[in-house]
């Protein structure tokens, strides 16, 4: 089906038909409580067994009071068990090679989450979904996306509006256009969702849910706030929701409108709708594009079977026993309070002295009957002046319901799988071994349980992790974090700036050329170490581009192992001890191998790289060993330097540098030499010329003659 159907069809009608989408929904609503109200009333039940709620007040009732918490007490001991300690967010890399910005781009995502699950309090919300997990059988909650924004000083004056038109402060800016705000905080809500207030569609599995829907109490204020024009949408009385079926719910729902909150998957729109009311409120398109629709996670299911998505609590399975073990804990109590000392004796005929009657007579536990026909109550068993009632009769029959108690309790242990070692009840006369395969094995039912709740916290966090990738802006993802990345627009100036020292570097060699001076030898740019550091990250907007193309299908957002269980203060201190002595093992054996063969020195820095990354601890140094993996590489590929000559050698090579002067030094001379000759050869010459031309003039006779 077309995701825009459900829309389009609704704008083919009326644009926004709120009283047809109205009848539709409360209809769908109504099948759906419906299909769920016999669980409703079940838990329901349930709730109040477990607040010692069910018939009167307990305060008054003295049955109440007798009766064994079995309930209460199982659950107690499942609560720690199965969550214990709000999950560690932890986001890697689907593929762990060397990509600075998907590296970058999981650090600043993780930190963003470790924030909101503190901020959003993530750890109470968790403890309420167990407590409906394990009462109920189903647990959920519901995200939501905050962001609280800001006008745009622009520093322009307002113009006056046409004298024909209003002027609208609230939306419109001092032109009289759309007023241009700024998002000044923005974060991740998770709402914790009542068993009550959740509903969706009918159907078998999760995968064929086409709608959900949570129930949201609003004050008049916030209802005003959030819906305008909603106060028409109501019944004619004013109300648009139920006020509650008992006083506690109508104490909490006092001056409150339910409003439901609806998520249609099959045709893509999001719909509010006040409770019990004819006419929606509000359907749009929702306001968050998450990659399976859904606002909330698959509930925190407890027993289901393959026909419906109606869970079934574990307290069902042993109702039965626990009223008997009530059965048994009242008669137990009631024949306790025949463990009394009661004392037969005659009265009016004067042998029991007033005296002795009030020494035997103490205020409490003890119980004296007057007999008046006393010799025919000793014919019949009495012998003495004072009788007392037999009470072992009474003693045993109590330690027999003692023992079908218990039996009863193991009974219930047995069906809900919580073993003695869970419980920290064990033997003295066990071995260390017994316990242990007690501890391995007695436990193996709560497993499941440990293993759904971690699935639904992982689900938490893969959701929170897509809204952050989608909607959080740069600057949050940097404040948040405590990272700060430079921007495309911070490195291209500092690039233009290393390219002009180039620039100015060439001219001056230039000139000095043109000048007849050597030039001088060219130098790479200074830069201050913290802009130098800044230059190796990789920009806010490349980690952002790939945040917002490749959301979270680039990565793989998780939990940390059994970190909704038992705490563990040394967990993270034995990962990184395990993380140094695994580079420290590997570097004393790499050194060896890359003494003896120093191109292998690539193969180890892969290899240690690979080894890092599949730690958590290694991941902040992952950067500084891809570096220091990159020169000895490098150093280990280059040509190697001669070797360094012995003391002979440097000997004879300074003799051989010796003869080598003195030898060049003879050329020279033996040049400079050949030079005076040549010239002393050529100077004769030119004087014999010049005599002989002097010669030939003198010999010569006179013009004028």
């Amino acid at each position: 089906m077309n995701s825009t159907t459900g829309l389009a069809s609704l704008e083919a009608d009326d644009p926004w038909d709120l009283a047809k989408v109205g009848q539709k929904w409360q209809g769908e609503l109504e099948r759906a409580e419906r299909y769920f109200k016999s669980w409703i009333d079940r838990c329901t039940k349930i709730e109040k067994i477990y607040l010692q709620q069910s018939g009167q007040d307990s305060t008054s009732n003295s049955s109440a009071k007798r009766k064994f918490p079995m309930l209460w007490a199982n659950t107690s001991v499942l609560q720690p068990a199965v969550y214990a300690r709000v999950p560690q967010p932890v986001v890697e890399r689907r593929f762990k090679d060397a990509q600075p910005v998907a590296r970058m781009a999981s650090e600043l995502v993780e930190r963003n989450l470790a924030f909101t699950a503190d901020d959003a309090d993530l750890d109470s919300v968790m403890r309420a979904v167990r407590d409906d997990f394990l009462l109920c059988a189903r647990g959920t909650v519901w995200l939501r996306y905050e962001a609280d924004f800001e006008p745009i000083d622009m520093g322009v004056e307002p113009s006056d509006p046409p004298a024909d038109e209003g002027f609208l402060s609230g939306g419109m800016g001092d032109n009289g256009g759309p007023a241009l705000e700024q998002i000044t905080d923005e974060r991740v809500c998770v709402d914790y969702v009542h068993w009550s207030d959740f509903l969706h569609s009918p159907a078998r599995r999760w995968k064929d849910v086409t709608w959900v829907a949570r129930r949201v109490p609003m004050t008049d204020e916030e209802f005003d706030k959030r819906f305008p024009e909603g106060r028409t949408s109501l019944n004619a009385d004013g109300q648009g929701s139920r006020q509650g079926a008992n006083q506690t719910e109508r104490a909490q729902n006092e001056g409150k409108i339910n409003v439901i909150e609806i998520w249609c998957k099959s045709e893509n729109y999001t719909v509010w709708i006040a409770e019990c009311a004819p006419v929606a409120l509000e359907v749009s398109e929702p306001p968050l594009k998450l990659k399976g629709f859904w606002p909330c996670p698959r509930p925190a299911f407890g027993t289901l079977s393959t026909s419906s998505l109606i869970p079934v609590p574990d307290y069902v399975y042993y109702q039965g026993q626990c009223d008997e073990i009530d059965l048994l804990t009242k008669r137990i109590n009631k024949l306790t309070d025949q463990l009394r000392l009661k004392i037969f004796y005659p009265s009016g005929d004067g042998s029991v002295s007033p005296a002795i009657e009030k020494a035997m007579r103490p205020e409490n536990d003890t119980v004296m009957v007057p007999i008046p026909e006393w010799a025919a109550f000793t014919d019949k068993g009495g012998s003495k002046a004072i009788v007392t009632l037999p009470i072992d009769d009474v003693q045993k029959v109590i330690v027999a319901c003692i023992e079908a108690r218990k039996q009863l309790i193991d009974d219930v242990y047995q069906i809900t799988g919580i073993s003695d070692i869970v419980r920290g009840d064990t033997q003295a006369s066990e071995t260390a071994t017994a316990q242990r395969i007690k501890s391995q094995w007695g436990s193996i039912r709560i497993r499941d349980r440990q293993a759904e709740l971690a699935r639904f916290a992982r689900d938490i966090v893969n959701l929170a992790g897509e809204i952050i990738c989608d909607q959080f802006q740069p600057e949050t993802l940097m404040l948040v974090s405590g990272i700060q990345l430079p921007t495309a627009a911070q490195k291209q100036q500092v690039q233009m700036q290393m390219q002009q020292q180039q620039m100015m570097q060439q001219q001056a060699a230039a000139r000095a050329q043109q000048m007849g001076q050597p030039a001088p030898p060219p130098q790479p740019p200074q830069l201050p170490p913290e802009i130098q550091k800044m230059m190796e990250q990789p920009t806010i907007d490349e980690v952002v581009q790939l945040l917002r193309n490749d959301s979270v299908r680039g990565f793989r957002i998780d939990i940390e192992t059994d970190s909704t269980i038992e705490p563990d203060e040394d967990a993270e201190k034995q990962r990184r001890m395990e993380f140094v002595q695994m580079v420290g093992g590997f570097m004393q054996q790499a050194g060896a191998i890359a003494q003896q063969t120093p191109m292998l020195v690539p193969v180890m820095v892969e290899t240690l790289l690979f080894a890092a990354r599949g730690f958590r601890a290694g991941r902040q140094l992952e950067n500084t060993l891809e570096q220091v993996g990159a020169q000895l590489s490098q150093s280990a590929t280059a040509p190697k330097p001669p070797p360094e000559p012995t003391p002979e050698q440097m000997i004879n090579l300074k003799t051989a540098q010796v003869k080598a002067g003195a030898e060049e030094k003879k050329a020279q001379l033996s040049v400079a030499q050949a030079q005076i000759e040549h010239q002393t050869t050529v100077e004769q010459a030119r004087s014999d010329m010049a005599a002989q031309a002097l010669q030939q003039f003198q010999q010569q006779p006179p013009a004028y003659q």
